[in-house]
């Protein structure tokens, strides 16, 4: 991969993990008494009537489904990153052959080649 791509895919990978903790921060938090980095959700109070209750569970339910979401997302965009710095951003962590460029700018993420890929989900 050229350097160019490199940065370009770099800086994306910059800005997107800070949007996906922006938007973790949003209704979750850190607990300080956890060793792993996991975040929790936030149950909001929005009220004591029998509606506002409803509403909470279910503004909570959906922002637990989010956050696994974006947690995985965070931990992939970290992940790269740290292959950058490491030099093996861009090769398959299965057949260690380099990965087409073209998939690392359609998904800076990607840890696998297509073809390995495609054996591991069977399309093969």
């Amino acid at each position: 991969m050229n350097v160019q791509t490199l940065e370009k895919l770099k800086g994306f990978l910059i800005a997107e993990k800070s949007r996906l903790e922006s938007e973790l921060g949003s209704f979750s938090h850190r607990n300080p008494k956890s060793a792993d980095a996991n975040m929790q959700v936030e149950f909001k109070d929005i009220g004591n009537e029998e509606g506002d209750n409803a509403a909470e569970v279910a503004q909570f339910s959906d922002n637990l489904s989010l956050e696994d979401e974006l947690e995985k997302a965070l931990r992939d965009a970290e992940g790269a990153l740290k292959m950058i710095d490491a030099g093996t951003y861009g090769d398959c962590k299965y057949c260690k052959q380099p990965i087409d460029e073209r998939r690392m700018i359609a998904r800076p993420t990607s840890t696998s080649c297509i073809q390995c890929k495609k054996t591991l989900t069977q399309e093969v």
